[in-house]
């Protein structure tokens, strides 16, 4: 059964660079899980079965091809397992913390397989939606209709 996530809730960061990963999350994501770059400047969090399904794909891009390569080090590279404490924070790495610009608050969004842990501030940009519709006119392309 794959894990599905929805929603969005708002968090600090605190010194130590630990995040609380909402409730609702946490029981879908067992005791540990993998967080990682992603792409527009946000971090994504994988529960462990979803990992494995991403993980097996990159496996599978070819070695020579260069933007293959680059990438498997994107994700890989820069991957680390969590495992939320008693209060159900995990350590964000600081070389996770500076890709995401997160210093203060940071959006937890989940996103399907996935979560999403982002700078209040660059959500605030990312999630105006003003696009939409132009957006939503090509998902056919990819077999979605609404």
């Amino acid at each position: 059964m794959s894990t599905t996530f929805r929603g969005n809730y708002s968090h600090n960061i605190d010194a130590k660079g630990r995040i609380c990963i909402p409730v609702r999350f946490r029981e879908a994501l067992t005791e540990s899980f993998v967080v990682t770059k992603g792409f527009d400047g946000c971090l994504y969090a994988f529960a462990p079965e979803e990992w494995d399904i991403f993980d097996e794909k990159l496996r599978q891009l070819p070695l020579d091809n260069a933007d293959a390569r680059k990438l498997s080090r994107f994700f890989l590279g820069g991957a680390v397992d969590a495992e939320p404490d008693k209060q159900g924070r995990i350590l964000l790495p600081q070389n996770l913390l500076d890709h995401a610009d997160i210093k203060k608050e940071a959006v937890v969004v989940g996103v399907g397989p996935r979560l999403e842990i982002w700078s209040r501030e660059r959500w605030d940009g990312a999630s105006t939606f003003e696009d939409i519709e132009d957006i939503a006119a090509t998902m056919s392309t990819y077999g979605l209709r609404i």
